[in-house]
């Protein structure tokens, strides 16, 4: 007589890594989102310094030399600088240890980040994986290549937080 029970175990799909290119085409869905928010954000800012400016210039004031004209220029592009570093941070961070895995650029390709078992990432290897970002840039952006090359698909950003980014 046959067994009639039925296995309720799940088959479990073998994992498929993400690419260089899905991956990069995933950022730069990102940077189209980030883009366009930052200027929307900054469009305000340079309008009232452009006014400020037009202001300063037809009162007749010399500007070309004035120390704390200069300071100021100068303190406001590291601000906006400083904004933008913090802001893409918390973007990448943010979004891809909550759970959806995922920045937008990457849950629109159906894609996610996974620590090496499947699961997902805390913030803090999250953040190391944004700013190992850098480290794979400044080497003539070769840790990103690596995704092309390496057999689980991963950059040298995601080797350094022990992280893997899977098709769903």
């Amino acid at each position: 007589m046959e067994n009639t029970t039925t296995n309720f175990q799940q088959e479990q799909k073998p994992v498929q890594y993400a690419g260089f290119w899905w991956r990069f085409l995933a950022y730069l869905i990102d940077n189209i989102i980030i883009s366009t928010v930052m200027w929307i954000l900054l469009i305000p800012v340079f309008a009232i310094f452009g006014i400020s400016m037009y202001s300063l210039q037809q009162s007749g004031a010399n500007l070309d030399n004035d120390p704390a004209f200069i300071g100021s220029i100068v303190l406001g592009y590291s601000m906006v600088g400083i904004l933008s570093l913090v802001g893409t941070w918390l973007y990448y961070a943010l979004m891809e240890s909550s759970k959806h895995q995922g920045t937008l650029g990457k849950m629109a390709l159906k894609i996610k980040v996974t620590d090496y078992e499947g699961n997902r990432v805390n913030f803090g290897q999250a953040t190391g994986r944004y700013f190992g970002k850098i480290i794979s840039g400044i080497i003539l952006m070769i840790g990103y290549i690596m995704a092309g090359f390496t057999e689980k698909k991963q950059a040298l950003h995601d080797i350094m937080a022990s992280c893997y980014v899977i098709k769903e």
